[in-house]
């Protein structure tokens, strides 16, 4: 058993332990071929339960300081991190910056799974914010499905403010994948904000949350 799967076999073994959560809809994952996983955004510690509890390798973007710390805190951090698939990127650095977008780009074309979150950076408040159009210029450059996923109850893991993680039950629901007709880098804006659309109604009607028609200001990446 190589790193990746022995890191994610032991979080997912941890995580179902602790938390029971309720998956749903994991055979909408296929098991081959690049993929985009768009999740809704609650808590800091979403990429890691969904890299943990999706059935293939889901890359997601994490701040370089968990790759750059030092002693045995920065070590198993690097270690943890490195381990589950994460793609270090500078604080203050957005999701859908260019070169962030080439990253997952290069990944998509390798046939990995990519994770974005199209809010771009978590909510505070609980409400679904309008999804930055990154996600769709990844569906509509790659022609990769994207697979919508709900997130119920994860920001009762780690409120806001707080340090120490409380094993609470959450829920994640996998939606239908979601295609679009692959057109290469060269489409159209109100096409991306079509598909970006598209994509957030499907997590909208996962997830159940309220929405906003505004994007959410924090554009750090979470």
């Amino acid at each position: 058993m190589g790193v990746y799967d022995l890191t994610r076999s032991s979080t997912r073994g941890l995580i179902a332990g602790l938390c029971r959560p309720t998956v749903e809809g994991l055979e909408n994952v296929p098991a081959a071929g690049p993929i985009i996983v768009a999740p809704n955004h609650l808590s800091f510690l979403d990429s890691v339960l969904v890299q943990a509890l999706m059935p293939r390798p889901v890359a997601f973007f994490a701040k370089a300081e968990y790759f750059t710390g030092t002693g045995v805190k920065g070590r198993l951090m690097r270690s943890f991190f490195e381990g589950v698939g994460s793609i270090p990127v500078e604080r203050g650095q957005q999701a859908a910056s260019v070169q962030a977008l080439k990253t997952l780009l290069g990944l998509l074309e390798e046939g990995s799974g990519v994770g974005i979150y199209p809010e771009g950076t978590r909510s505070r408040d609980g409400v679904l914010y309008r999804g930055r159009t990154g996600v769709g210029w990844l569906a509509l450059t790659t022609g990769a499905p994207v697979i919508p996923v709900g997130l119920i109850g994860t920001e009762n893991l780690q409120p806001a403010g707080r340090n120490r993680v409380r094993p609470q039950h959450f829920t994640m629901k996998i939606g239908t994948p979601l295609t679009f007709a692959k057109t290469g880098p060269d489409h159209s804006l109100p096409a991306r904000r079509q598909a970006t659309d598209h994509i957030m109604d499907a997590i909208a009607e996962l997830s159940g949350q309220e929405r906003s028609s505004s994007y959410n200001q924090s554009k750090i990446i979470e």
